[in-house]
């Protein structure tokens, strides 16, 4: 039970240097155009990409106007009628309308995500 050899222990926070540890790494060479050529899945990523960003925008559009109307509607609630009934419109208006929109808009974005990345195009 002397001085067993215990193996240093390491952190490990990136890949393992190499020889290269000072040296920037080595450049893509570049056709005579100056432009890298692009591989041939490239268009079709990009488009994708466009469709999703799209469907994206368009569902953060709609949830922003439908949520951002919410105070409207409850300065014309309060302002409109005095009476005890309104408590219970700002609860409803509050704790029920937000969830269909909000679940709607989901399962619409879904769709539109799933046939996007299916190939078919859903104008």
């Amino acid at each position: 039970m002397g001085a067993e050899s215990v193996p240093r222990r390491e952190v490990v926070t990136g890949r393992p240097r190499t020889d290269r540890a000072g040296l920037p790494p080595p450049r893509a060479a570049v056709p005579p155009g100056g432009r890298p050529a692009a591989p041939d899945d490239d268009a079709p990523v990009r488009n994708l990409m466009r469709r999703q960003l799209r469907a994206a925008l368009a569902a953060t559009a709609l949830l922003a106007f439908s949520l951002g109307l919410l105070p409207v509607l409850l300065r014309v609630l309060l302002a409109g009628g005095a009476g005890h009934d309104v408590p219970l419109a700002v609860w409803l208006l509050l704790g029920v309308a937000p969830y269909p929109v909000l679940l709607c808009t989901g399962a619409w974005y879904v769709r539109r995500a799933e046939r996007n990345e299916g190939g078919v195009t859903g104008r």
